[in-house]
């Protein structure tokens, strides 16, 4: 049992989960909590490392018991170190760290979400879960957005990460990509563009939501093909970008007659 938190291998899980450059040097990321490693395990994800503690439930344990044997490396820790390399207050007894891994694209695009410089956790795992729930086939976030493997994201993105591809280009390679795919682009604004309600949606497109302080980049602006609103009849500035991205998907999927 490892109960020092000075070891090598939990100052090691300690850096990954503080800082995106250490998650990309290695090329893992860490996932805590019973079921996002059921989300990762019923995925197919690469396991490095297993640390778990004595509390552990049969939930749990039952999840360690299915990588004895396995390459995974397994490692029984105590309550204290747990908390130290936790990133919630009350952890659940078992952490896991993972490969870092691009699920592919499909041959055609057809529905792709683009998050420009969208820079809350929250809101970044709000969003990659509700395209997942969505039927989206790839997320793209352009160059100054935030880590999608970071702790928080990781959490509220509910195991999106797992059935979601994500990738991080600058808008130009974007841009290229989704003209190539014949994607019509679509800008969400709080005004001046047409309703979401009343916008076609049941072509190829690409959908745009930008950063919650400053929205989409100029040049994002610029390529857009059309830009269309959320019509907030009890007034308002502008919605959340996780709310604002969860009601134009459910729009499209809904104009689309998508099937569970």
């Amino acid at each position: 049992m490892i109960t020092s938190t000075q070891n090598p291998r939990i100052q090691w899980v300690r850096r990954l989960q503080g800082k995106s450059k250490y998650r990309q040097a290695d090329n893992v990321f860490v996932i805590e909590g019973v079921r996002l490693i059921e989300e990762a395990q019923s995925a197919n994800w690469g396991f490095r490392y297993i640390f778990f503690t004595e509390t552990l439930g049969d939930r749990g344990k039952k999840l360690v018991d299915h990588f004895i044997g396995s390459e995974t490396k397994l490692e029984l820790i105590s309550a204290n170190v747990m908390q130290a390399i936790s990133d919630t207050k009350n952890p659940q007894g078992i952490l896991a760290v993972l490969e870092m891994k691009s699920l592919p694209l499909p041959g055609r695009l057809d529905f792709v979400l683009i998050l420009d410089r969208l820079r809350d956790p929250g809101n970044l795992g709000a969003i990659l879960r509700t395209a997942a729930a969505a039927n989206v086939q790839a997320v793209f976030l352009t160059t100054g957005s935030v880590d999608a493997y970071s702790p928080k994201v990781l959490r509220a993105g509910m195991g999106a990460q797992f059935r979601l591809p994500i990738q991080y280009k600058d808008w130009i390679e974007i841009k290229n990509q989704v003209k190539s795919a014949s994607l019509k682009i679509y800008l969400a604004t709080s005004g001046g563009g047409i309703s979401c309600y009343e916008a076609g949606f049941q072509h190829p497109l690409a959908l745009i939501i930008g950063g919650e302080a400053d929205g989409a980049s100029d040049s994002i602006l610029q390529s857009a093909d059309s830009r269309v609103m959320i019509p907030m009849p009890g007034g308002g500035d502008s919605l959340n970008a996780a709310v604002a991205a969860g009601i134009l998907l459910f729009e499209i999927t809904r104009q689309r007659g998508s099937k569970p």
